[in-house]
């Protein structure tokens, strides 16, 4: 598994688990649920923050919250 803040842009992959539980109520409340799909779209030019695309539509995270994502390839 990989984090979330490693998938390069255009990338699909899918949510696996969370490391901490302070943050998956409040990305759980954003559409980022274990078993979503998600699409990274863009990353700042500092790579901070990064843009996806979840639940049908476009989220920014930071990339201390994207650090705390597990995900694999959706393929």
């Amino acid at each position: 598994m990989k984090r979330l803040s490693q998938i390069a842009v255009g990338k699909k992959v899918i949510i696996k688990s969370f490391e901490k539980d302070d943050i998956f109520i409040k990305l759980m409340e954003m559409g980022c649920i274990p078993g979503e799909i998600i699409r990274v779209e863009q990353v700042a030019p500092l790579g901070d923050p990064i843009s996806i695309s979840v639940a049908g539509y476009n989220l920014s995270l930071r990339l201390n919250e994207a650090d705390q994502i597990f995900v694999e390839d959706s393929e």
